[in-house]
């Protein structure tokens, strides 16, 4: 074994280019980062949204409206589709258990009956809220209404 025939070890060196190690590196100087401004600088990071200056298109985009975080969302199902459910199911009481089985609701929501639709058959109906006129309807068929917490 003399000089003329050493190898580094398998595995030790990466083949990377080597950045800021001197002019004679051929990448030295900038380190290939050109000259000035902001992308040149240690720390560098782009924020979000960030346009070269410009101001970023959410701000310069109007707000308006207004949202409740305390509001409460509703799932509403009609008369319509209550009397179809119970025409096929030979239902006489429908609550959220029946209509999360059939699919028109997921276990979190809540629900609100509306009175879109005809109701002919005595139905005992339970929701979270219902519309002066689901109430009028359901009632008026012979039904029921309980209100659900």
């Amino acid at each position: 074994m003399n000089l003329s025939n050493l190898k580094p070890a398998e595995g030790s060196t990466k083949n990377r280019k080597r950045i800021a190690r001197g002019t004679g590196s051929g990448r030295g100087g900038t380190s290939t980062r050109g000259h000035k401004g902001a992308k040149s600088r240690s720390g560098y990071s782009k924020k979000i949204g960030f346009e070269g200056g410009q101001m970023p298109i959410q701000r310069r985009l109007p707000k308006f409206g207004f949202k409740s975080l305390n509001r409460i969302e509703y799932k509403p199902v009609n008369l319509d589709v209550l009397q179809r459910l119970a025409e096929e199911n030979s239902l006489t009481k429908i609550d959220i258990e029946v209509l999360k089985n059939v699919g028109f609701i997921a276990s979190k929501d809540l629900v609100k009956i509306l009175g879109d639709g005809a109701l002919t058959i005595k139905l005992d109906v339970e929701a979270h809220a219902f519309s002066k006129s689901a109430e009028a309807a359901i009632t008026a068929a012979g039904g029921t209404i309980t209100k659900l917490k």
